[in-house]
């Protein structure tokens, strides 16, 4: 039995994920299409979160208030692996998948197909080079987290882009069944 909370939280997560930024609500939404600036795509959304198999948090928590533990939660009941990174709890279990201090503590032999990245916008920067580093696919730059040079960089460096996105909305919007899936 799924321990998911029903998707009408998902306003609430979204208002949690905004008011945990320490971006402005301005600042949290700026993902616009003008020109130069980053925009997402349905395409790139839909590629990464159908053909992702393991994902990286980096900001995992154990606290059960933050938005962070539900979409772990729901990725994990999605069918994706999920590799919780959070320094100050490295070696604990979150959800029963042990926690890592970096992405570079994850074994060279683990594919990292997503960072999903819950951080502020000014440490945005240094997951997205480590992300690049560690030659992970993609990188996931959650709501209100906006670093619109890091994004540049990331693809650049040949990796899928998104930001200023949750996965706990984007999967049932774009209908995704989870790892390796494709949309109805």
């Amino acid at each position: 039995m799924s321990r998911l909370r029903p998707l009408l939280h998902l306003f609430t997560l979204r208002q949690l994920v905004i008011m945990s930024s320490t971006s402005s609500s301005a600042a949290a939404f700026s993902a616009s299409a003008s020109p130069g600036v980053f925009t997402n795509s349905d395409d790139t959304i839909r590629d990464i979160l159908s053909n992702s198999k393991t994902i990286a948090i980096v900001g995992a928590s154990k606290k059960q208030e933050r938005p962070v533990y539900h979409v772990m939660e729901f990725l994990l009941e999605s069918g994706y692996n999920v590799i919780p990174i959070n320094p100050g709890c490295a070696g604990h279990e979150i959800l029963g998948q042990t926690v890592v201090g970096s992405l570079y503590d994850i074994p060279k032999d683990v594919s990292i197909d997503m960072v999903d990245i819950f951080r502020r916008s000014q440490d945005a920067g240094k997951v997205v080079d480590d992300a690049i580093a560690v030659k992970a696919k993609s990188v996931w730059l959650q709501i209100g987290v906006i670093d619109h040079e890091a994004a540049l960089r990331a693809q650049q460096a040949g990796l899928k882009v998104v930001m200023n996105k949750c996965p706990y909305e984007e999967i049932p919007r774009l209908r995704i069944k989870g790892p390796a899936s494709s949309s109805l």
